[in-house]
């Protein structure tokens, strides 16, 4: 039990180590990166400071299997290099109950991960997204959908739009059952549109059957309303801009995800997206603890066989081309080419199976 204690505190604090140094170092890259991409608006580093550390904690989850690869890596070659692993085994513990205590910090950081890491990166991203669209714009565009429809914010600097819609097509280029009010600057609303749809095209919306209340002081908005069998109403909203606002499932919390789920099929949205990433986050820890069992396989070996140069390089590259195929099942899953759960948990069982062959033909030959 002592010895298990002891792999499990020198492991995580490798982890703990190497993922400050990397998520220092994305900071600085993304740092020069915000201040490159906003060099043509007037903002301050103050706040290009507040983006990057906004931006970081996302790029750090995405490489979490590359962490805890380097971390496995590194606890097993200071244990070769101390022979620390040469008495290990000649205590009688073999290769497989040395990896008992990784293996559970893996699936302990796995599980934090998904639980805490997640719903943080999920708000920070959001708030990114939000911040880096209001400086660049000046206005803010949004999408947001519940139970009672879809909801869009639009706007710029003569004024706010909200867009309210019953549901709308799978890709969201037409809504049905639209209302659409404008609010001015510093006022209340001006406008209020109610459509049978509305069809994004090249610099805005067209709405059909629709209906136009003017809304000021003093006068019968009702008795004064306009009919318009087809009426253009001008908006800086783009399909991609629409799409990347609710269509990056890293941007919901996988607390709230399935209840979104349920609210995109309700709005006529595909959903099949979000299904894959929820699936793979709750697969997160497996793969983890696989990236473990794969550093391990080709790292716990003395450091008098030499070879250690390669066999580091063989466990990064396997693990990167363990992430690449895990990336691309995938996009698979989203494509509707594989089935969600094959697309999500295949790759992580797959890993681990094979990085088990790999350790017990080297405990056994």
């Amino acid at each position: 039990m002592i010895l298990h204690l002891y792999f499990a505190r020198r492991f995580a604090m490798s982890f703990l180590v190497l993922t400050a140094v990397l998520f220092s170092l994305v900071a600085l890259v993304d740092l020069v990166d915000q201040t490159r991409g906003f060099s043509d608006f007037d903002i301050s580093f103050g706040r290009i400071v507040g983006l990057t550390l906004l931006n970081a904690p996302q790029t750090v989850n995405e490489i979490l299997p590359l962490i805890m690869i380097l971390a496995t890596i590194a606890l097993f070659i200071g244990l070769a290099r101390s022979s620390e692993l040469v008495a290990t085994r000649a205590a009688g513990r073999s290769a497989l109950r040395a990896l008992v205590a990784p293996v559970i910090v893996a699936l302990i950081i796995g599980g934090l991960a998904v639980s805490m890491l997640n719903p943080i990166v999920a708000a920070t991203s959001k708030r990114y997204s939000e911040l880096a669209e209001s400086y660049r714009t000046g206005g803010a565009s949004t999408l947001s959908i519940s139970g009672e429809g879809l909801w869009l914010r639009q706007g710029d600097e003569t004024g706010q739009s909200v867009i309210r819609a019953l549901r709308s097509n799978s890709d969201a280029s037409v809504l049905y059952d639209v209302t659409i009010i404008t609010y001015a600057p510093g006022q209340g609303p001006i406008r209020r549109i109610a459509a049978q749809s509305a069809a994004l095209q090249d610099g805005g919306w067209v709405l059909r059957n629709a209906k136009l209340w003017h809304l000021k002081a003093g006068w019968n908005s009702e008795a004064n309303a306009e009919r318009h069998d087809e009426l253009f109403v001008p908006s800086s909203l783009t399909l991609e801009r629409i799409r990347e606002s609710f269509a990056r499932p890293s941007a919901i919390s996988i607390w709230k995800l399935p209840e979104f789920i349920e609210q995109l099929d309700q709005a006529g949205f595909s959903s099949r997206q979000h299904r894959v990433w929820f699936q793979s986050e709750l697969a997160r820890p497996l793969f983890l603890m696989s990236m473990v069992l794969v550093a391990s396989a080709f790292t716990m070996r003395h450091t008098r066989f030499g070879g250690t140069g390669i066999a580091v390089l063989a466990a990064v590259l396997l693990g990167f081309g363990l992430y690449f195929i895990r990336s691309f099942a995938q996009i698979l899953g989203e494509n509707g080419q594989i089935p969600i759960y094959l697309a999500a948990w295949a790759t992580p069982v797959a890993a681990v199976l094979l990085a088990l062959g790999l350790l017990l033909h080297a405990e056994d030959g």
